[in-house]
């Protein structure tokens, strides 16, 4: 059988926490490999989410074959609504993943009418002629999480999505170790394999050691305990739910997405309830003591460090953190949210409360270790590795992680967002790239934020606005009373009134310069004002606020009285016109032109 000619390309996932979106093209057809989302970091102000860039995609949209996910984290699904608003492809996932996938389509309006969806299982084969996919199982956070497998004539492109290896896995959560080897013996040309926890060189505690301290943690705690976890860590909660049950207390949810999470694992019995009556409403609180009562914080769309500031805060509607309250953060937060994680249990603290976090004394994490690592490469022998999913220094380690075990260095490929490698008369190498951004969410918008809005914002979260309104009368050439200038964030103005009324005479000057000159037009005036207020402002604060220049023009034509020649008056009107009007004085108007 002749060699296929396959391309594979990240659009997310590399040099970055979060946002996994793959894309293998064989013999030109594409294969989307998990289409997830990431939470904006602290440079990226009022942005509520990062979801991949579509472009590429867009571009060859009929070539498109489907879109495959391996778990039902938002860093394999939570893009998934807005990119079937736009793209009509088939979604393939473990049972599991394909309902929390739909609880995400449904909640949008342009994708909830979207339907193909495809339950796959690790005995699952999809023949599309020239690539087969079949998964497998792997250990995670979430049951039924997979790995896929794209069999094409040049080799089999496996893709381990989130994983690690844990001996004591329950039922739902464990590696198929036979199917691994087996798909090692029929040859893998390519591994693209997670990288999150590369840099720990130490083994990851197995899940029974983290039970135990959970049910440690809700036994000896004599007061309220506010667990914080991500709402899709479905083994977490089910840790919880049975450490509650057997120290005698109940639980409260907080929140409509983490609720429908759980209705739908106890659906589909990846949730046990050991209790009938473990789960209370928020208006029972009142009704038990503080050492009955355990509320799972999860925040919105399942990020919980932000809903424990909101709740240290007072601001959270009708929780907060009391005296005597433990939050006992159960997640691991990224690098990235450890200055963020730092100031919460400092608010934590003020608020009154204790903080204990799992991380703390264990060293937990759902993603594989340096030697999980290693193990995955020695049971499939890869031809070529990928690392994926992690800041540079994490697929860097998982690099040398590789070599250690006799990977050739120019066999594996540190990629960024975009690059291209191809594997075509049996050699891959990088074949260029294409730009690949980001496309940011900020309430509905979808894709309008750009580089010079964040900017923007930027500088106003630092230096302030400074706005300047000038009136003109264009005809005469002339200004029209004095400048109104208002500063927010920049300098307080009955402060410092030397500055304003200095600014105030460089915009006079500036416009009547402009208006002076027979070639004036607006652009050119507003652009003059900004550089020349710009010079002085940074001259006198080494600052540099946005200018804002409002230019605003008396329309000559509202001065004159309306003419009533050649109209009929009505019988009841026996004033003369001019009464009226009293000469169109009052009738003045100076509206905006070209205001930006």
């Amino acid at each position: 059988m002749e060699e296929a000619t396959v391309k594979i390309m990240p659009l997310g996932g590399v040099r970055e926490n979060g946002k996994n979106m793959y894309v293998v093209d064989v013999n030109d057809g594409i294969y989307v490999l998990d289409c997830g989302l990431k939470y904006p970091e602290n440079e990226l102000l009022g942005i509520d989410i990062v979801i991949p860039d579509y472009n590429y995609l867009r571009e060859n949209k009929d070539r498109i074959v489907g879109v495959f996910l391996t778990h039902g984290h938002a860093d394999a699904i939570g893009a998934l609504p807005y990119f079937l608003s736009e793209f009509n492809v088939p979604v393939f996932g473990s049972e599991m993943t394909i309902e929390l996938a739909k609880l995400n389509v449904k909640d949008d309006p342009n994708s909830k009418d979207f339907d193909d969806f495809h339950v796959v299982d690790e005995r699952t084969e999809i023949d599309f002629g020239d690539v087969t996919v079949s998964f497998f199982k792997t250990t995670h956070s979430i049951p039924e999480s997979m790995g896929i497998v794209l069999g094409t004539a040049s080799g089999n492109i496996v893709y381990t999505g989130d994983f690690k290896f844990d001996q004591t896995a329950s039922k739902g959560y464990q590696t198929d170790y036979a199917r691994l080897a087996e798909i090692g013996k029929q040859g893998v040309l390519a591994l693209l394999s997670d990288s999150a926890n590369a840099e720990n060189p130490n083994e990851t505690a197995s899940e029974r050691d983290i039970a135990e301290m959970v049910d440690e943690t809700l036994n000896y705690h004599n007061g309220r305990v506010i667990v914080a976890s991500v709402g899709s860590n479905i083994v977490r909660l089910q840790q919880i739910f049975n450490a509650a049950a057997r120290n005698n207390r109940k639980i409260l949810l907080t929140g409509r997405d983490i609720e429908k999470i759980v209705d739908t694992a106890l659906r589909l019995n990846k949730l046990i309830l050991p209790a009938d009556d473990l789960l209370i409403k928020q208006e029972d609180l009142e009704k038990l003591a503080p050492e009955q009562v355990t509320i799972i914080q999860t925040g919105r769309m399942g990020e919980p460090i932000k809903a424990l500031q909101r709740m240290a805060n007072g601001q959270e509607k009708g929780l907060s953190i009391d005296e005597g309250d433990l939050v006992f953060i159960t997640t691991t937060p990224s690098h990235a949210m450890e200055t963020t994680v730092a100031k919460t249990r400092d608010m934590i603290y003020r608020a009154g409360g204790e903080v204990k976090a799992i991380s703390d004394e264990l060293n937990s994490s759902g993603h594989a270790s340096k030697n999980d690592l290693q193990l995955m490469i020695n049971l499939l022998h890869p031809t070529y590795l990928i690392p994926i999913q992690g800041e540079f220094r994490l697929l860097s380690a998982h690099a040398h992680a590789a070599e250690a075990v006799g990977m050739k260095a120019d066999h594996i490929f540190l990629t960024a967002k975009g690059d291209q490698l191809v594997y075509d008369k049996g050699e891959m190498v990088l074949s260029g790239s294409i730009e690949v951004g980001n496309t940011m969410i900020d309430g509905i918008g979808v894709g309008d934020i750009g580089n010079i809005v964040l900017r923007d914002r930027k500088v106003l979260s630092e230096d302030g606005i400074f706005v300047a309104v000038v009136t003109i009368d264009h005809k005469k050439k002339q200004i029209i009373g004095e400048p109104k200038i208002t500063s927010r964030g920049f300098v307080y103005v009955k402060a410092n009134k030397d500055l304003m009324h200095e600014s105030a005479e460089i915009i006079k000057n500036v416009v009547q310069k402009n208006l002076d000159n027979k070639e004036y037009d607006w652009t050119h005036l507003k652009q003059d004002v900004r550089e020349k207020l710009n010079h002085y402002l940074f001259d006198q604060t080494r600052r540099h606020p946005v200018i804002l220049p409002v230019i605003m023009e008396v329309d000559p034509r509202r001065h004159k009285p309306k003419s009533n020649k050649g109209k009929k008056k009505k019988a009841a009107d026996n004033k003369p016109a001019a009464d009226k009007t009293k000469k169109g004085a009052s009738k003045t108007k100076t509206p905006a032109k070209n205001d930006d």
